[in-house]
Parts: structure tokens; sequence; C-alpha cells
């Protein structure tokens, strides 16, 4: 694996399973954490001016090797290597049982809606350890190890996936575009795609020049627009929410909308970003 967002090697530390492919000074087994903060950057170097993608709360990480305040590792959710600060890590302490499933969640010291005191912020597809349903609420390990509480409803068990990634992604209307982001809070446009056939149970990768090669089945330009289809652009990934419609996080809009398919190939082209170049449909079936 040559592609730099899977190699488990940054030239002094590479993960066992590259003995004998690279040269480095150590190869380790890695050691695994979690995200203990709302979001957090995963970072091609400490200083990079972008951001390659976003892990979320609870999300699981691999550290490869620390120093001078970032861990080098990989994600656990589709392999992404990079950097991330390391205040932003904890040590992992067992699988996660649910997830979220709603935009935007929160989880209190008590569990009291009423109660003045700090919330965390927990974002879809944050991952968390419930300890105990108590009423409405979660009781759910924290950012420290210590309880914080979540609405249950607000939780779905992560053995218990969805099967709409177009009834997932619309759950993201109207958060702003954000370049390599992976919240409801902003998101691009692979990182939309990604969260809804992440939800599903459906394998897929952050970038879109990977979901064009590997998502799913590819189709005929012919084909009739099927709900979850994906339509692909250099550059731009959207999906397929009817015969004539689609949702995308954008970059015209600076936002996720819903745009008539005709209308936005039509603008796609004539701001000089070419025509569609491939179609994929999801492995599994959709719900309508």
């Amino acid at each position: 694996m040559t592609d730099r967002r899977f190699l488990r090697s940054n030239g002094r530390v590479a993960c066992t399973s590259l003995q004998g492919s690279v040269t480095v000074d150590h190869f380790v087994e890695g050691v695994r954490h979690r995200v203990r903060t709302p979001r957090t950057p995963l970072l091609a170097a400490p200083d990079a001016p972008t951001r390659d993608r976003e892990l979320l709360f609870g999300q699981g990480f691999v550290v490869l090797e620390t120093r001078d305040g970032h861990s080098f590792g990989y994600s656990t959710k589709d392999g992404y290597v990079g950097y991330v600060p390391h205040a932003d890590l904890r040590p992992w302490d067992g699988a996660t049982t649910h997830t979220v499933q709603v935009r935007q969640s929160f989880g209190k010291a008590g569990p009291d809606f009423k109660q003045r005191d700090e919330i965390l912020p927990l974002f879809h597809a944050a991952r968390l350890t419930v300890q105990k349903i108590e009423g409405k609420w979660a009781r759910c390990t924290g950012p420290d190890g210590a309880s914080i509480y979540v609405p249950h409803t607000h939780l779905r068990p992560v053995d218990h996936p969805e099967t709409d990634p177009a009834a997932v992604a619309a759950r993201y209307l109207g958060a702003f575009y954000l370049w390599g982001g992976n919240s409801s809070v902003g998101i691009d446009c692979s990182g939309l795609v990604q969260a809804a056939f992440l939800a599903c149970g459906l394998e897929c990768p952050g970038d879109s020049d990977l979901q064009a090669s590997e998502v799913g089945t590819p189709l005929p330009e012919d084909a009739a627009h099927r709900r979850g289809d994906l339509l692909f652009w250099k550059g731009h990934v959207a999906m397929v929410v009817d015969d004539t419609t689609l949702i995308h996080a954008n970059a015209h809009h600076m936002s996720v909308v819903y745009e008539p398919i005709t209308a936005a190939i039509d603008r796609i082209g004539a701001q000089g970003d070419g025509p569609v170049t491939a179609r994929r449909r999801p492995s599994q079936p959709m719900e309508s």
C-alpha cells in the first residue's frame, strides 16, 4: 500500500504489518486509543495547513508514535493514516455499544435537562459506551472516564445499522461546507457520503476518488437513477434522492443541499469542472 492515506509509516516508525516493505527505525504494533473531544482533525503532518479528515468523539485511533504533542497512527473507522493532537485522545477502554443517530446530541454531568451544567457536544456518528439506561437518559462513559448522560432516543446500538443512506444524508441538510469535515457542524462531499454509508453498515472510504472506484458497483451512463446511487465528477460526489433530485455538500452553496440532478450537472459543467465521470450503486437495496 503506497497511498499516503493508508501507509502506516512516517519514515521513523511503521506498523509491524509493513515489515519487509519499508525501512524505518522501529516497527510497532500500535496502541489503541479513542477520541475524547467532540471532533479532532486528522492531518497529513503536524503542521499541515489543511485537514485530511476528522474523527469524532469515541471513534478509534491506533497510535504508532507520539511526538511533540501529536500522535501518528490510523483511524479504525476506515484505516486513514495521519496525525492528531495527542491531547484529543485517551486510552482505549473497550468496544463502544452505541452511536449518535441524530444530527447532534449532547452529554451532561447529570440526568436532568434543566440542570445548568457544561454540555459535551456530540455529533452524528460519535461513538459511546452505554453503561445503563436511566429513564430518558443513557449513562455513558465520558471523555475522561467519568459518566455523562445522553438522551437515549438520540442513540442506536452499533449492531443495528440503518438501511437508507439518503435518509441519513438528509440529517446534514444545511450543515456548512467544510473541506475535510466529517461532522454535522461542517462536512464536505465525500464526508457526507461516507457518514451515510457507514451508518448503513456499508464500507466506504473518505475521499471521492476512492469512492468512485470502490463503493458498490459501477453503472452505465443510461441507467435510471435510483435512491442511494452516487454521481461523480472530478473531485466531487453527490447522492441521488429520487429520479430528479440529489443531495450533496458543495462549495457553490457552501452547505449541504438538495439540488435538481439536471441543474447540478449543467451548473458543474458550466463552471468548468466537467461532466459526470462515474456512477455507482450501493451493494445492498435501499428503502424508498
